[in-house]
């Protein structure tokens, strides 16, 4: 009887042990995804505009993908993040406060032909982004 309770501990402490080589369960208990991510874990952080810059598209594509460089306010790292819409490099300046999120995709990993992008602008001094590209609101002079 006293066998099989030694047997049950030796058991689990081996899975307790065993349980770090998944490297699921590092990640996830380690929360080094929390520490590698610049917004933190949570879904949308706000920066400040430091310059605009032009990426160019992953092969086959051959396009000028408009980005901007942002560095956040929260933490001071430095992003890269997509303006999506025609034109909407237009509405952002340096110096202007936006507000990033991710852009969709892998694991958080960048999106499309966009190489190294994974945060897009949605709002610039507090207004929408896409409504400035459809011209139903004006960017506020600050």
């Amino acid at each position: 009887m006293a066998r099989g309770l030694y047997t049950a501990r030796k058991l689990k402490n081996d899975r307790q042990k065993f349980r770090w080589s998944d490297r699921n369960y590092r990640k996830r208990v380690e929360r080094l995804k929390e520490k590698a991510d610049p917004l933190e874990g949570s879904a949308q952080a706000r920066g400040i505009v430091l310059e605009k810059v032009g990426i160019e598209a992953k092969q086959p594509n051959s396009a000028i993908r408009k980005c901007v460089k942002i560095q956040l306010i929260k933490n001071g790292r430095q992003v890269t993040a997509f303006a999506v819409g025609d034109g909407a490099i237009n509405f952002i300046d340096e110096h202007d406060e936006v507000l990033i999120e991710g852009i969709g995709g892998r694991m958080g990993r960048s999106y499309g032909d966009i190489p190294g992008v994974r945060f897009k602008v949605i709002q610039v001094n507090n207004v929408s982004l896409d409504e400035m590209v459809r011209g139903r609101k004006e960017k506020p002079v600050r």
